[in-house]
């Protein structure tokens, strides 16, 4: 019997939540590798208040791979967001599970370990590194923030940025390594490109993993810009960036070809957001091109403070871009 190929799944928040829902649907050995560097919302309350890595972006690839049995309650829950209650309001229940079995268990991997048994999970989850860290950005004006909540379109809305690091220096988790060096497949994205996709990858030995890794490397490229982060990026500004934090670049680069509805464009240029321009003609990696813009079918919570995305990438044509790379000769 043949072993199961291995996929990795490298980010965080609702991208790789798609990503790993549709994947999870066929028989891989699949981990995500997540970011810990979250600050805002009930992950930053959380934070403040028991000091444990932050699981909001652990929370959404929880949900993503636990086992349903055809119902969706069990990711309803994880998902569920309090809109009243004092002391409770814009909590996420999935966030308040984590954090008791973090403090119960005094350990963020022990307690993803016991997550995945109780959602009986259909892969693994590791954190990219065990160490409580902040994100901290430099930007090309001299200016820089410490705390990924400062990402906000007030303060740092329209502004480069020049660099990205974690404080205190980290290094990667060994799972998430082993992960890295065994797998077939790693992917990157969709996702925010400074908050949840490169860093992933400036944890000391994340560099040097994905070097040696022999695996197939993935770049999904996001449908829109986002004006605190990428204001301005074409499909190819996000690929050179990804290729500096990464030592290289990804073998395959998918991006989405189909026209964003004037409707929805006009409600992301209400925040200075655009559709990113497909610009890439690169012999260094093949590029994968489809209509894979959707609209979301999820509604903003009561009680969610953050403005979620009205797009995602359609599950189903992702997962078929996805599956047939891996078994690409």
């Amino acid at each position: 019997m043949k072993q199961p190929k291995k996929i990795v799944v490298v980010g965080g928040g609702t991208g790789t939540f798609v990503v790993l829902s549709g994947l999870k649907q066929h028989p891989h050995d699949l981990t995500a590798i997540v970011t810990v560097a979250d600050s805002g919302g009930s992950t930053g309350r959380l934070r403040d208040e028991f000091g444990f890595i932050p699981v909001g972006d652990l929370r959404q690839s929880l949900a993503a791979l636990a086992h349903e049995n055809d119902q969706s309650w069990i990711k309803d829950l994880l998902l569920y967001r309090f809109s009243q209650g004092k002391g409770l309001k814009g909590h996420n229940l999935g966030n308040l599970i984590l954090t008791a079995l973090q403090d119960m268990a005094d350990s963020t991997p022990k307690a993803l370990e016991i997550a995945s048994k109780i959602f009986r999970l259909k892969g693994h989850i590791y954190p990219v590194t065990t160490q409580n860290v902040q994100l901290i950005v430099d930007f090309e004006d001299g200016t820089s923030i410490t705390g990924e909540h400062h990402l906000n379109p007030g303060k740092t809305g329209g502004k480069k940025i020049k660099a990205i690091k974690l404080f205190p220096s980290a290094k990667l988790y060994s799972k998430a390594k082993d992960a890295i060096e065994s797998a077939d497949l790693i992917i990157f994205g969709p996702g925010d490109l400074y908050a949840s996709i490169l860093p992933n990858l400036v944890v000391s030995g994340a560099k040097r993993a994905y070097k040696t890794a022999k695996a197939k490397i993935v770049y999904i490229v996001n449908l829109m810009t986002r004006y605190t982060q990428t204001h301005g990026f074409t499909a190819k500004d996000h690929v050179e960036e990804v290729k500096n934090y990464l030592g290289r670049y990804p073998d395959y680069v998918v991006v989405n070809s189909n026209s964003i509805p004037k409707s929805v464009q006009v409600s992301y240029q209400k925040d200075n957001e655009f559709p990113v321009i497909n610009d890439l003609n690169s012999k260094h990696y093949q590029v994968i091109r489809d209509s894979l813009a959707s609209i979301a079918k999820t509604k903003q919570q009561k009680g969610d403070i953050v403005q979620r995305s009205l797009l995602r990438h359609n599950e189903n044509k992702l997962t078929k871009i996805l599956l047939k790379i891996l078994y690409q000769k």
